[in-house]
């Protein structure tokens, strides 16, 4: 295919939270950018996120966060300046579900915890509430506190995406792969369309568990991707209450961490996540829900859940492989092998977006890409824009088994 070539500096393949947060960043910084996303924005691990910025507390609960709570530390704090317009990325336009994460470590606190949370690094991530300010669901007698509030926000994923699409809608595109082609010639990346090639100074791969079919159509195979299996829980009653929730056991890691969230027709559903869906990602859909039910009665027994509706949903996180240490020590971003203007990246969390920005930003330094060309997409053939995805809960699929 020989086509009239559009050069551009950037080209972003992947239309998630990851993709459009650089796409944001970059072209604020002067960048010509187009984002290319073949199904739906927010259509893969984005959309099935519960939305918690995470500020590294749990992981640094027994004292062996490492690089995992250094890296997320800051995160809530980058989230809230671009909720309040002052950061990188405007984000003024995004609903925030809750403030923060309560974490309810029941009677079985372990002593280190207390050392943890004394840490110069998290000491401005966590409170002791008084009971006075418990929410109304944990305001049962038989309810057997402390109750900690970390401040972590859980935002809202749909706004979060439109938030994020909206200001660069004319970059964005629905890309046909029958259509268009990935390729590498002379070990540099571009895309073939009827009639136009793109010829990126830098491709940036951030399509999630996509990443490893773009890599292997690049003939790379490092970085090589794992998936981290997951399958979460939903729960929906006219009688539930929001909560926004890590609930502890004799260890220091959530056995059950449960967001709130509305549907379209403004009906709550709990979102469970923590540990029953890990350990949960390769039990049968009856099977995590008996589980769910007797974690839920464990933690909230007077919580009556007659005539609840319940669904599971099976999520692959998609990460760089090895896995460091099991938890995330910042957003992976790496070279694509034999192809001298690729990049893959993987956040690993929501959370971590900020952080992976600060890593293009600091490679593009390095490589010495420049914003070089002008914002014309017009050579490019007629895409359309892609959809928003549907988020799982008001995904009438989700409910059908």
């Amino acid at each position: 295919m020989s086509a009239p070539g559009l050069h551009i500096d950037i080209a972003i393949i992947g239309g998630g939270v990851a993709g459009l947060w650089l796409l944001n960043r970059l072209r604020n910084r002067g960048y010509s950018v187009v984002l290319l996303e073949a199904t739906a924005l927010g259509g893969g691990q984005s959309m099935h996120s519960q939305g918690i910025i995470h500020g590294g507390v749990k992981y640094g609960l027994d004292g062996s966060g490492g690089l995992a709570t250094a890296a997320l530390a800051a995160m809530p704090g980058a989230w809230r300046e671009c909720l309040a317009g002052t950061g990188e990325v405007d984000l003024r336009h995004c609903k925030v579900m809750s403030e923060h994460m309560l974490l309810c470590p029941g009677t079985h606190l372990p002593a280190r915890m207390a050392g943890a949370f004394a840490a110069n690094m998290l000491a401005s991530l966590v409170s002791r509430l008084d009971p006075g300010d418990y929410p109304e669901l944990l305001g049962s007698p038989d309810f057997r506190g402390p109750v900690y509030r970390l401040h972590e926000p859980v935002l809202d994923l749909p706004s979060l995406i439109a938030a994020l699409a909206r200001p660069h809608a004319d970059a964005i595109r629905l890309v046909d792969w029958r259509q268009a082609r990935l390729c590498a010639s002379e070990g540099r990346a571009h895309i073939e369309f009827a009639g136009c090639t793109l010829k990126p100074q830098l491709l940036l791969l951030t399509a999630g568990t996509g990443n490893a079919q773009l890599m292997q159509v690049l003939g790379a195979r490092r970085p090589a991707m794992q998936r981290k299996p997951l399958q979460q829980v939903l729960l929906r009653q006219a009688r539930l209450t929001p909560l926004f929730a890590h609930f502890l056991n004799t260890g220091s890691t959530p056995r059950l961490s449960i967001s709130s969230h509305r549907r379209h027709d403004g009906e709550l559903v709990w979102y469970l996540g923590g540990e029953l869906a890990t350990t949960g990602a390769a039990s049968s859909t009856s099977a995590l829900i008996a589980q769910a039910r007797r974690e839920l009665h464990e933690v909230l027994p007077w919580l009556d859940l007659g005539g609840a509706e319940w669904a599971t949903l099976h999520v692959d996180r998609a990460e760089a492989e090895p896995r460091r240490l099991g938890r995330p020590g910042g957003a992976y971003l790496g070279a694509v092998e034999g192809v001298s203007n690729a990049l893959v990246a993987w956040p690993i969390k929501l959370a971590l977006c900020p952080e992976l920005g600060q890593r293009v930003e600091k490679s593009l330094v390095e490589r010495a890409v420049l914003p070089r060309h002008t914002q014309d997409l017009s050579p490019l053939p007629h895409m359309g824009s892609p959809p928003m995805a549907t988020p799982c809960w008001d995904d009438q699929r989700t409910w059908a088994g």
